[in-house]
């Protein structure tokens, strides 16, 4: 259901005296997505001199209680909030409320200087910069070395397709794991694939234009391409069990089973199949027969768009303290940070030369692949409409084995078109 930013304020009008007032004349709030950023705050703060200190303030771990918590209290004109954390999905809606302080061009410079292709795109809305790229994320084929031969497929020898994955998987007696969950996931699977196929789930040129003029680009050879893909593999064999309702860990879970053999999720799995070794619900040695790739293309031909994600640090229009923000995010976001939020966390940076630090290459072999991932990323819709685009997404293209090339894309289409209209909800 489409709720607009003047409904929004009205709702939240009750919030806005909250968050304690403002901690002092050098203390930031600061609204964090992940624990590794209160370790850099601190580090940061620090490294300040005293010049400004943080209250930290956790959002909640999924990226919807994120963007509620954010829009309810920025809608209130909360004047407490200072530095968010902006899931890169989110940021136009919120630019185009004015709820976001744009940055100013030589900020811009800044802040996009070596910055990856994918993190910058969705960092800007009609050509504004309005978040800091504070890490980028991608997803990587993952595959079992010891599958290849029987499924017929080698990743290292090049670019595979989806349709080689799910005739080698099935061949093998394998499976493909991906997300087919009606939620974000399944959006990102979706946007990746249509994109992949040349096409996008807006019609180029509309993405800026007023609800009830924005056009979908779903109903085209490209939607057709992601419905038969998403269909095909899950009413093959090589679907795992469970297929419509798994996110990243199930995933992860099914690819780490005795008949796991592909996968696509983000490389946060890397750590994570670490730490399963460690507390021994994986064999010592799982990670040797683990490969890597870039995403997998949709036609051979055609270099695959891979899916795009990470998080943004914006400043509240409504913050008392603006320069003061924009002094302490020019550390939050550095170089410096970036790379410890990939050593720590997993999250990979947004900076393209961080994939060079030897600390960096070590923890993570794959980081070229990584880089090429995000360089080559096409994010979800930056449109301020994001919330009903990804809304219409979930709710047409699921579940997986119910989606056909003929009408799927079709149907989708003329829902998104409705809902921007206000003529169906969802």
């Amino acid at each position: 259901m489409r709720r607009s930013a003047a409904a929004l304020l009205l709702v939240a009008s009750g919030l806005a005296g909250c968050g304690g007032g403002d901690g002092g004349s050098n203390s930031l709030t600061y609204y964090i997505a992940d624990a590794a950023q209160e370790d850099v705050a601190t580090r940061c703060a620090t490294e300040s001199g005293g010049a400004y200190a943080f209250n930290i303030q956790r959002l909640p771990n999924t990226a919807a209680g994120g963007r509620e918590q954010l829009l309810r209290r920025l809608a209130a004109e909360d004047r407490s909030m200072d530095i968010v954390s902006v899931d890169p999905p989110f940021m136009a809606e919120f630019a185009n409320a004015g709820f976001l302080r744009p940055f100013t061009n030589a900020e811009r410079q800044e802040f996009s200087d070596g910055i990856l292709a994918g993190p910058l795109e969705q960092s800007t809305f009609r050509d504004t910069l309005y978040s800091a790229p504070l890490y980028g994320n991608t997803q990587l084929l993952w595959y079992r070395k010891s599958v290849l031969q029987k499924a017929g497929v080698d990743p290292a020898a090049g670019p595979v397709t989806w349709d080689q994955l799910i005739e080698g998987a099935t061949k093998a007696g394998v499976t493909v794991a991906a997300q087919g969950r009606r939620n974000e996931s399944l959006m990102v699977w979706v946007n990746a694939l249509i994109a992949s196929a040349g096409g996008s789930i807006l019609a180029e040129g509309s993405e800026n234009l007023p609800s009830d003029q924005v056009k979908g680009g779903i109903d085209t050879e490209a939607g057709a391409e992601a419905a038969r893909i998403m269909h095909d593999l899950a009413v093959s064999p090589a679907a795992p069990a469970g297929f419509s309702t798994a996110g990243e860990e199930d995933s992860r879970a099914a690819f780490q089973e005795a008949d796991g053999g592909f996968m696509v999720n983000w490389p946060y799995v890397w750590a994570a199949m670490d730490s399963a070794i460690e507390e021994g619900s994986l064999p010592a040695n799982f990670k040797d027969d683990v490969g890597w790739t870039t995403y997998p293309r949709v036609a051979a031909g055609t270099e695959a768009a891979s899916p795009s994600g990470g998080l943004g640090l914006s400043i509240s229009s409504f913050s008392r303290k603006q320069e003061l923000a924009v002094e302490a995010t020019r550390c939050l976001a550095s170089a410096q940070s970036q790379k410890e939020f990939m050593l720590t966390a997993g999250n990979p940076a947004a900076l393209g030369a961080v994939f060079d630090d030897p600390e960096v290459r070590e923890k993570f072999p794959m980081a070229e692949e990584i880089r090429t991932g995000l360089d080559a990323a096409t994010p979800r819709p930056v449109s301020p409409y994001y919330g009903d685009v990804t809304g219409v997404i979930q709710t047409a293209f699921h579940p997986p084995d119910a989606l056909s090339p003929d009408t799927t894309p079709r149907a989708a289409n003329s829902l998104l078109e409705d809902v921007l209209r206000n003529k169906r909800l969802i």
